[in-house]
């Protein structure tokens, strides 16, 4: 069966041979192991972020850095390393793979070893497990044209007070849900609502509505805390674009005039039919390419201030 979604990619014969970040060594692909007593498979016990690697620049790295140490703290984790630290092994890594652009880096940190399988954060006996991947990755303009259809599952993005919903962390397993049940009602991504029944986010992009020459998107009490669906905000703010964080229903979804997703990987994705309904022309609509385009201009001004900093 063919997969088609928001992280379509562009095949790549290197990602067969590319190095593995492993705890300070690298291993080829096939031979990069954890342990099985990892806290990480053992009870989802981990954060995680992801990069785009722009002509030699990691796109907003203060960003992800910050929510990866906000994620850290709010778990209670010492990642016992400093930012500068950690993005010096994500470098050796890039350099080991002799990456300059098209990449994307994923590095997640799980609690470390555990002396026997628990949930308890007492019986871990090592310090921090740090896996690193980076694969070159260009998201598929073939399927970007072509957009992504939702499903409104009824697994929804849970109250901040058992899990929050902006923590980036390693149990997925309610998304995971949220996206079986839209795959088998045949759709290629799942639409979450929140404890209220407002719309939420998606699965694994953040979710965002065109009306009447507005963009809306939710509050952010219930949702990914995506760094691109807030330099979306950003862009829509800079160049006078109404953008609204509220909250709306599917009343409003099914009535938009446009609607696409965000994220890390794929930027900017047009939504054309949710729940088996049209969104507008059921295309990539046009303050949807307006935004996308935007939003690549912002990532050029990012790679040539950091490039500024550096020279």
């Amino acid at each position: 069966m063919a997969v088609h979604g928001t992280h379509n990619a562009l095949p790549d014969e290197r990602n067969k041979d590319v190095l593995i970040y492993v705890n300070g060594e690298l291993f080829p692909r096939n031979e990069a192991k954890i342990s099985v007593f990892d806290s990480g498979y053992l009870v989802g016990d981990g954060i995680w972020e992801a990069l785009r690697l722009h002509d030699g620049v990691l796109c907003f790295e203060k960003e992800h850095l910050d929510r990866l140490w906000t994620a850290a703290a709010t778990i209670g984790m010492d990642l016992k390393m400093s930012k500068e630290e950690l993005m010096a092994e994500v470098w050796k890594t890039l350099k080991a793979n002799n990456m300059h652009d098209g990449v994307h880096v994923r590095f997640m940190v799980t609690r470390g070893i555990k002396k026997t399988p628990s949930q308890d954060p007492r019986l871990t006996i090592s310090g921090p497990n740090l896996v690193i991947i980076a694969e070159h990755k260009k998201a598929s303009d073939k399927s970007k044209e072509k957009g992504v259809t939702l499903f409104t599952s009824t697994i929804r993005r849970g109250s901040p007070d058992y899990l929050d919903p902006r923590l980036n962390c390693h149990s997925k397993l309610h998304e995971v849900m949220a996206l079986v049940q839209a795959i088998e009602a045949g759709a290629d991504e799942a639409l979450m609502l929140d404890i209220h029944g407002m719309v939420s986010t998606c699965n694994a992009t953040n979710f965002f509505m065109v009306k009447n020459g507005e963009v809306w998107t939710s509050t952010g009490q219930y949702c990914m805390n995506g760094i691109t669906r807030g330099n979306i905000i950003r862009v829509c703010k800079e160049n006078g674009i109404p953008v609204f964080e509220r909250n709306f229903s599917l009343f409003d979804v099914y009535g938009a005039d446009e609607a696409f997703v965000t994220g890390t990987f794929g930027g900017v994705t047009p939504v054309t039919h949710i729940d088996g309904r049209q969104i507008g022309e059921g295309n990539y609509g046009e303050m949807s390419r307006k935004l996308s385009d935007l939003f690549h201009k912002l990532v050029e001004q990012e790679v040539e201030r950091v490039k500024a900093e550096q020279a």
